[in-house]
């Protein structure tokens, strides 16, 4: 028996071994690119959306002393609240009118060529609906003067904001350089400040002519309410569906089907599901339009394969020796489920349906053809009468003020967005915490 003498060494670097380490380096090169790539355009993408909303969650506020003059708001002074409530916005505007003459008229803060008229202009349109509610809510403050903390118009917000300056009001109809000045001129008298803007979270939204006051109280609420529904039809319908076809369901063609639907259904595009239910809930059971009810409902059945198909895979992961195990020592097959298999899976069953409720949160399409993209000024009631309330919901909240052509809407649209980023980050940051509390090592 003779030794075989190797002709190279293994320490020796050859051709090929050249080759394949070249080739693995290109390999992780073309990683760091496309995760640099990717990188950059979430910064981009983060940076656009946090530049363009975050001063929504600011706005301008001219703070005045208006006196609530009871020839225009108590004629007969009688203080019936039925005749107070007749007088309508038109007859608060004069008001405020009359604050900002007074203003106009002092030395240190008089503009050349200003009307009172166009600086009454500088207040939002709101501020007159304001005046009204705090009037009918104490009817006898009439015939007092009254701080009032006024929403400034969109144009003069911009102005602080950037968006406008004194070459575009020489051209802009809505606003002009006194204006402009005469605001200056406030803000040194302390008069007009710029503060965080709580009603950008809790007011209705608005109309055209008053994108200010335009908030998104009624989409967030609309929004919980429709995760509300889901959660409490999604979860336990799809734990129990997944349940019975992983360890309860024989294998046959039948149970094949149902599993092959599923997987189909969750690659079903959303829209679909709008038209499903627009067909069945709103034409079919003659359920509201613009409604939770409908828009959860809706979301549910978009949701359920999601939740399906993580609870099953959560399920097999369970090894096998758990159930033999239990069923080893007694239990019966609904309780080697129920209080061996089940508990175990539970992470996993919680993190796919939060992931579910996010996908969810942020589908837009569905909602628009049950008819959310409705201009709701009226906040719904609380459940469940509340459920059947017209409503709206976060993105169709912020398609439709991507609809509209004065730049503040636009400048919502990313708070709005921001709102919606938070919301998703809060429940996908609840999955990761339920994921660790509840997570077992086996």
């Amino acid at each position: 028996m003779t030794d075989v003498t190797p002709t190279t060494s293994i320490l020796t670097v050859d051709d090929r071994t050249r080759r394949r380490n070249v080739a693995e380096k290109r390999f992780r090169t073309y990683g760091v690119i496309a995760i640099t790539l990717a990188m950059l355009a979430l910064v981009g993408l983060m940076t656009s959306i946090f530049s363009g909303g975050l001063p929504a969650f600011k706005q301008t506020f001219i703070t005045l002393d208006v006196y609530l003059d009871p020839a225009k708001l108590d004629k007969d002074g009688s203080s019936d609240l039925e005749k107070i409530r007749k007088v309508s916005t038109f007859g608060y505007a004069p008001l405020i009118k009359k604050a900002l003459e007074e203003q106009l008229a002092k030395p240190e803060l008089a503009v050349e060529g200003l009307k009172s008229k166009d600086a009454a202009k500088m207040i939002s349109k709101e501020g007159a609906a304001e005046m009204r509610r705090f009037v009918l809510a104490n009817p006898d403050m009439i015939g007092e003067t009254v701080s009032f903390k006024f929403l400034a118009s969109g144009r003069i917000d911009g102005y602080y904001k950037g968006r406008v300056t004194m070459q575009s009001a020489e051209r802009d109809k809505n606003v002009s350089p006194q204006q402009l000045q005469f605001a200056d001129k406030l803000k040194d008298a302390g008069l007009l400040k710029t503060s965080f803007n709580w009603g950008f979270l809790t007011r209705a939204d608005a109309s055209e002519n008053r994108p200010e006051a335009a908030g998104l109280g009624v989409a967030i609420l609309g929004s919980v309410y429709m995760m509300v529904i889901v959660l409490f039809l999604a979860l336990p319908i799809g734990v129990a569906a997944s349940i019975y076809l992983e360890e309860f369901a024989p294998k046959n063609w039948f149970t094949d089907l149902v599993e092959v639907n599923i997987s189909n259904l969750a690659a079903v595009p959303s829209i679909v599901f709008g038209i499903l239910g627009l067909a069945i809930f709103i034409n079919f059971a003659g359920l509201p339009q613009s409604a939770p009810i409908v828009g959860g409902l809706v979301l549910t059945l978009m949701t359920l394969p999601t939740i399906i198909i993580a609870t099953r895979a959560s399920l097999k992961a369970v090894p096998p020796s758990i159930r033999d195990a239990a069923l080893g020592v007694g239990a019966s097959k609904m309780q080697a489920v129920f209080h061996h298999v089940l508990p175990l899976a539970a992470p996993g069953i919680l993190t796919g349906t939060i992931i579910g409720l996010a996908q969810a949160l942020g589908e837009t399409a569905p909602l628009l053809l049950i008819g959310m993209v409705a201009f709701v000024r009226e906040y719904p009631s609380a459940p469940p009468e509340g459920f059947f309330d017209p409503a709206a919901a976060l993105p169709v909240q912020v398609y439709n003020w991507t609809q509209r052509a004065d730049p503040a809407f636009v400048e919502r649209a990313s708070g709005a967005i921001i709102v919606l980023l938070v919301f998703l980050l809060l429940m996908n940051t609840i999955a990761i915490i339920l994921r660790r509390r509840f997570e077992r090592r086996w």
